[in-house]
């Protein structure tokens, strides 16, 4: 059954109009009157308020326009398929459309919030208008992934900002309360990330440096702000794979 991202209050035996990349979807898939869709509307992040019970809801097309689709709220199932904790990743942006796969690939893992990041060695630079385009481009990648992958729970994606500027404002919010900071880092001292993630209790923030990785005067910023250092292993991997596989061990 098609899932779908509607970000408006789900009450089961009520009728709505599907927000328009929802209706777009219908349409795309030529579905017709009487045909069942699955609903989901979470989609503030781990922190953000819950519009509706959780879990999805089942709905029937009532009617279809040129660009308007009509459903009837059928039942609601408590179905939840998110991570065991929540994981909030800090990376600093790879080039390319490599963001764009490391997005959809973290939202399929369980990812809760997703903070794009500009370092000192940062290909990608994104400011202004250009930056909130990207920001909204990559929270309709995460709705997809979601759509696709089960999950009910779009993934926050933070707007565009510098290291420095968050490691002073953004960080400590992230965590959470209780949340444990780890930064990924090659040198000698970093503890093996898969023996870190058993003793994990609670959130986790993972911050994750770009190509050429995070220079020494950010990684020494980060620890003093309390992250503390991680190892993925002996070989050096892309800025977007160490990224994934960090998350993919955490959650």
């Amino acid at each position: 059954m098609p899932r779908l991202y509607c970000p408006l209050p789900l009450v089961c035996g009520s009728t709505l109009d599907l927000p328009a990349a929802a209706a777009r979807h219908v349409q795309v898939l030529r579905l017709q009157p009487g045909d069942t869709v699955t609903l989901f509307n979470h989609g503030a992040g781990w922190d953000g308020p819950m519009q509706s019970p959780g879990g999805e809801f089942s709905a029937t097309i009532t009617a279809m326009g040129r660009s308007s689709v009509q459903v009837r709220v059928d039942t609601h199932q408590p179905t939840e398929r998110e991570a065991a904790r929540a994981v909030h990743l800090a990376v600093c942006m790879p080039a390319n459309e490599r963001m764009d796969w490391l997005v959809e690939k973290a939202t399929e893992l369980g990812v809760a919030t997703i903070q794009p990041l500009m370092s000192e060695r940062s290909v990608l630079r994104l400011s202004g208008e250009r930056a909130t385009k990207k920001q909204q481009h990559w929270h309709s990648v995460a709705v997809s992934a979601c759509e696709q992958c089960g999950g009910n729970r779009v993934p926050l994606v933070h707007p565009v900002t510098s290291l420095g500027a968050w490691l002073k404002t953004g960080a400590a919010a992230d965590a959470g309360a209780g949340g444990q900071r780890l930064l990924l880092a090659l040198h000698e001292g970093a503890t093996p990330l898969r023996d870190t993630g058993r003793l994990t209790q609670g959130g986790v923030t993972l911050l994750s440096g770009p190509e050429g990785g995070l220079s020494r005067a950010e990684e020494a910023a980060a620890m003093d702000c309390g992250f503390a250092p991680a190892s993925l292993g002996a070989r050096v991997l892309r800025a977007e794979t160490a990224a994934l596989v960090g998350l993919a061990l955490l959650v």
